[in-house]
C-alpha cells in the first residue's frame, strides 16, 4: 500500500520514500505527497529525486490496479516519456524525494475548493465533475437556467468572506443516517474502514460539508479571482458550469 500523506496535508510538497513496486504503469512508493487521479480532480505532476541528483519526470499519478486491472491500495507515479535510461537505474527498496508541481497543484486546490463553493450556491445534486490546472467543471443537476453573473459575484463574496476550509470525518453508519451529505449522484464515497474523510467550509456559518478526498486550500481566501467563464445546457436536467481563473 501507498500512505497518502496528501489526505491530511495538502500543502506537504514534497516527502522521503522507498520504491516498493516499479510496473508498466508506473513507480510504487510506500508514501507520497502526489494525488492520484480520482473523484474528478486530475493527478499530480512533478519529479522523483533520485540517489545522485537525477530527476525522474512525473507526467501523472495514477490508482494502481493489479495484473486483473483490480484497483489496489498502492499509488502509481506515472513517469513521462523518453526516461528509460533512468528507469533502468530504478530499484525496489531505493530511496528517493517525491516532490510534486506546487503551482500546478495549488491551481488544482483552488479550483476544487471552487466547485464546494457552487454547491453552496446551487444546492442541487452535482452529475459530474472535471477538475484540471487550467479549467474546472461541475455538471449540476437542475432545470432552472443560471446566471454567470451571480454565480461569479456569489464565488466572490464567498472567498472575501475567508472562510475556514478544515479536515474532518463521519463513520459509514452516520453517512447512511444523512444521505444529503453526499452532493454527488457520479461518484461514491469510499467505504470499508469505518470512516469516511469530509470537507467544511465555515466555521460559525456552514457553507459546505461533504464528503471528499481531493485536495484543498486551507481558507476560501486563497481561491483567489474565479469567474464562471461558461454555462451550458447538456441536457434536460443538466446544466454544466465551467470556471476558470482571472489571475
Amino acid at each position: 500500500m501507498t500512505q497518502d500523506l496528501f489526505r491530511q496535508d495538502a500543502y506537504r510538497t514534497e516527502c522521503l520514500a522507498r520504491i516498493t513496486a516499479i510496473t508498466e504503469q508506473g513507480v510504487v512508493l510506500d508514501q507520497t505527497v502526489f494525488y492520484p487521479l480520482g473523484g474528478g480532480q486530475a493527478g499530480d505532476t512533478g519529479v522523483l529525486l533520485l540517489a545522485g541528483g537525477s530527476e525522474l519526470e512525473i507526467a501523472d499519478t495514477r490508482k494502481h490496479k493489479d495484473a486483473e486491472g483490480n484497483p489496489t491500495s498502492g499509488i502509481v507515479h506515472v513517469p513521462a516519456p523518453g526516461q528509460e535510461d533512468l528507469l533502468a537505474r530504478l530499484a525496489v527498496g531505493a530511496a528517493v524525494t517525491a516532490r510534486i508541481d506546487w503551482a500546478r497543484r495549488l491551481r488544482l486546490m483552488r479550483f476544487h475548493t471552487t466547485t464546494h463553493l457552487l454547491c453552496h450556491l446551487v444546492p442541487v445534486p452535482v452529475n459530474g465533475c472535471s477538475i484540471t490546472p487550467d479549467y474546472a467543471r461541475l455538471d449540476l443537476h437542475i432545470t432552472d437556467p443560471l446566471d454567470k453573473e451571480a454565480l461569479t459575484a456569489g464565488i466572490a463574496q464567498l472567498v472575501a468572506a475567508q472562510h475556514p476550509v478544515s479536515l474532518g470525518s463521519v463513520t459509514d453508519d452516520e453517512l447512511d443516517a444523512n444521505p444529503a451529505l453526499v452532493k454527488s449522484m457520479s461518484v461514491s464515497p469510499p467505504r470499508g474502514s469505518g470512516t469516511v474523510r469530509t470537507v467544511r467550509i465555515g466555521e460559525t456559518e456552514l457553507i459546505d460539508l461533504q464528503p471528499c478526498g481531493g485536495t484543498h486550500v486551507g481558507n476560501t481566501a486563497e481561491i483567489g479571482r474565479v469567474v464562471v467563464t461558461k454555462i451550458e445546457k447538456k441536457s434536460a436536467t443538466t446544466r454544466r458550469v465551467t470556471l476558470g481563473f482571472t489571475d
